[in-house]
């Protein structure tokens, strides 16, 4: 089984601007971050939904989610993102590794206290299909470094943030094999294949 790690970044590595927090889930400018989701610039009090997405990034985003059975998240990108308004978007059985386990939540979603478990529940879920594990820059961390990931789909916004949370920390020595490439105005899309030096 596939499981598939994917993040959108600034030229500078992070994941974040800075204050990211409930209501700015992305920091100060991070947003930016994903203008490729909402296709085009989008702020915190507005509008802002998938239906927006076109051209190479819709492109990238559909290949990508048709390939997912169930996902695994961090309790931050959970919080920052509001829950998603209490209902799992993406698809399958979402899981949120957490500290909280006893939180009130929707049954779409799975809350775990570790990673191995995480990935079990996640694994069961998807069936003949990929895993998907997203934000945070931790949990990608983790995962990379118990060599569970075996894809790494970098969606890098043309922007310097100069600040926030680098999806790297210098802990991780990885080879990475480009496997598929998508360029929009918003974002270049690398799909890599994840190896050990």
């Amino acid at each position: 089984m596939t499981t598939i790690a994917g993040i959108s970044v600034s030229l500078d590595g992070f994941i974040t601007g800075p204050d990211d927090r409930a209501g700015q889930g992305l920091g100060v400018g991070g947003e930016r971050l994903h203008y490729w989701v909402f296709g085009g610039p989008w702020t915190y009090d507005g509008e802002h939904d998938f239906s927006g997405m076109h051209g190479d990034d819709k492109t990238f985003y559909d290949a990508l989610t048709s390939r997912i059975g169930s996902g695994i998240v961090g309790r931050g990108m959970y919080d920052a993102a509001g829950a998603w308004g209490g209902r799992n978007p993406f698809p399958g059985t979402l899981v949120v590794l957490t500290h909280r386990v006893d939180d009130p939540h929707d049954e779409s979603f799975r809350f775990v206290a570790d990673l191995p478990e995480a990935l079990r529940i996640a694994r069961a879920a998807a069936g003949d299909k990929a895993v998907s594990i997203s934000g945070g820059a931790d949990l990608i961390r983790q995962a990379l470094a118990a060599g569970e990931v075996d894809e790494l789909c970098l969606s890098t916004a043309p922007v310097v943030l100069g600040a926030g949370k680098p999806l790297f920390d210098g802990s991780l020595e990885l080879e990475l094999q480009p496997l598929d490439v998508h360029q929009s105005r918003w974002a270049t899309h690398v799909r890599y294949a994840v190896t050990r030096p």
